[in-house]
Order: C-alpha cells, then structure tokens, then sequence
C-alpha cells in the first residue's frame, strides 16, 4: 500500500502541471467544489507545501549560504529587482485596473517558486545554486515582500505591511522551519525516505486546491466579462514570467557566471511563488477577487514555462555538444578546487 502511494506520489509530480490545469478546467464547470478554501484553510494548505520544501532541505543546504555569498547575494538581488520591476512595468504599459495590478505585483515581489530546484536539476543547472537561491529568497521574503508592495502597490490601496509581514512568517518560515528540524532528527529513521517519498505529490495536490479555491473565489468575475479578461490577465502573466526568464540570464551574463549558473538564476528569477501571492492576495485583498486571478493563473504557467525551459535548455545542449563538454569540464574544475581548499584549511588551523 505505502509502496504503491510513493509510486502514485511520483507520478503526480511529473505530471503536476497537467493535474494543476485540469483541476483549474473542472472548477471552472463546478465552482462550489472548491468554496472551502478560502482564509485560514488556504494559509494551512500553503503551509503544507512550505513544509513539504523543509523536509528536503539538510543543513548541508544552509550551509551553502556561507560558502557561496556572493552568488547568493546577486541572485537575490536579481530575485526582488527584476520581478518586481517588471511587474510594475507591465501594469503601466497594460493599463491594469487595480485589482488586476495588485495580483501582479503581488508575484512579482514573492520569492522564487518551490518546484526551480528541480528545474535547475532538469537542464543541468547549479542546482545547489538554485537551493541556496531559494532558502535566501525565501528568508528575506518576510521583509522585502511587504517592502515592495508598499513601494510599488501603495498608491493603489492601503498596504497592511505588519500583517504581511506576520502572515508570511507563519505560512512560510515557520513550515520550513519545522520539516528541516524534522529532516535533521529522523532523517536517518527507516520511515523517513518513506515520508519524503509521498511528499512531491501531496505539494502537487495542495497546490492544485488552492488553484482550485481561486478560480472558484473569480468563477463569476470570469463568466461575467468573458474570455477577454482571462486572455488578457495571461498575456501580462506571459510577459511576467518570460522577461524574468530572460533578464535573469542576462543578469548572469552580467556577473560573469557560468552556463550552469546562468540557467539557474533564470529559472529561480523566472519562477515565483505564485502560491504564496494567492494566499496574500485572499487574506489582504479580498474585497476585490480579482487580485486571485494572476495569481491563478501563474500557479499554474510558471510550472508550464519552467519545465518548457528546461527543455529548450537540453536540446541546446544536444546541438552544442562541444560547449557542453567545455561547460562540464569548467565545473569540475570548480568543484575540486573548491573541495581542495576546504581540504587543506583544516590542515592549515592544525599547524598552527
């Protein structure tokens, strides 16, 4: 039985994009299914998924943050600039009315999404990167999240940046901080592997809810005004999502990085926790549900987008074998002289 829910649990994650979008088609046709995810249950289920991250995370990853700063440092950089300032600049050049305005900004200046690790790890990205990337973006989320959308969101409505900062804290760090405490005491358990094993698919199942609460809460926002508005919010989402793509990579061109760095930081700037906006967007902005759709919708394209990247990524690499190689053999030697000098530095305190 548990075998065969593992099993399940791997195949829903490969699948998750597909599942995501058909739960989004079915709530559409029967709105009512999803009525009760709305308020604490939605901050509950968003936990979840922040709690199914901590259960992968190890202190090895943490320990990331000190060893590669700089790196850590532009990506962040990178993480709550671009975004945000794309999603500021396409609300201008779109002429989005407020709700709508707010949804964008809300992804925008959320950190990066929980499913970039493994996108980085599909294309042959640092994936190490990415995980730092993300524990960062993550971290300072509490803070810069609540920043940004009073800079950039204030003058379109009142900004509660406290319980911004309160909510974020117990729906993201707090989950975090509890599967990483749990990984680093049972994580050598029999069970534990088991537990980590069924944790991709219940993140896919409790995000596909949440897509499902949204569409439910814009169900008669979106029958009311047609198919215009919903092609009209994805077009701003497609621009969103692609131009971070693209000056994520830029800004690693910029800093010098290698290829592998350089589709990491494009992935990680690329892809937002657009679960995360949902959740702000229905406990601060409720009366206008508008502010749900982008949200929606980036729940689920970035995942669409990402795993497209990640593709092109490949066939690239099938085209340019020659690069590749010189690629591999460039990150090796990294690897080891970074390896060689943790190696020695010990010896050198001992001599002392």
């Amino acid at each position: 039985m548990v075998k065969s829910l593992v099993s399940f649990s791997g195949w829903l994650a490969k699948n998750a994009t597909a599942f995501v979008i058909g739960i989004a088609v079915f709530t559409f046709f029967f709105p009512h299914i999803f009525d009760w995810v709305r308020g604490n249950t939605q901050t509950v289920i968003l936990g979840i998924i922040m709690l199914t991250m901590g259960l992968t995370l190890t202190t090895d990853d943490f320990r990331i943050l000190a060893r590669r700063p700089l790196d850590i440092f532009i990506g962040a950089c990178a993480q709550f600039i671009i975004m945000p300032g794309v999603a500021w600049t396409l609300v201008h050049v779109f002429h989005l009315e407020p709700a709508l305005a707010l949804g964008i900004l809300l992804v925008g200046c959320c950190p990066g999404g929980v499913s970039s690790n493994v996108m980085s790890y599909l294309c042959h990205g640092d994936v190490a990167f990415s995980v730092g990337m993300s524990c960062a973006s993550t971290l300072v989320a509490p803070v810069m999240t609540p920043l940004l959308m009073q800079f950039l969101g204030g003058q379109i409505i009142a900004i509660d940046t406290i319980g911004m900062f309160e909510n974020i804290i117990i729906v993201t760090i707090i989950p975090v901080a509890v599967g990483c405490a749990l990984n680093y005491f049972f994580s050598r358990r029999s069970f534990f592997p088991t537990l980590q094993g069924l944790m991709p698919g219940l993140s896919v199942t409790c995000l596909a809810i949440i897509v499902g609460g949204v569409i439910s809460a814009v169900h008669d926002d979106l029958v009311a005004r047609g198919f215009v508005l919903f092609i009209w919010t994805f077009a701003v989402v497609f621009c969103h999502n692609s131009l971070g793509y693209l000056l994520g990579w830029f800004a690693g061109r910029l800093a010098g990085f290698n290829v592998a760095k350089k589709r990491t930081i494009s992935i990680e700037v690329g892809m937002q926790n657009a679960g995360l906006a949902t959740v702000l967007a229905s406990n601060f902005f409720a009366a206008q549900p508008l502010t749900l759709l982008p949200c929606a919708i980036s729940c689920a394209w970035h995942s669409i987008s990402g795993t497209i990247l990640a593709g092109l990524y490949l066939r690239w690499d099938l085209r340019h074998p020659a690069a590749v190689q010189a690629a591999e053999a460039e990150r090796a030697a990294q690897i080891s002289g970074s390896v060689s000098t943790e190696a020695v530095e010990p010896e050198a305190v001992t001599t002392k």
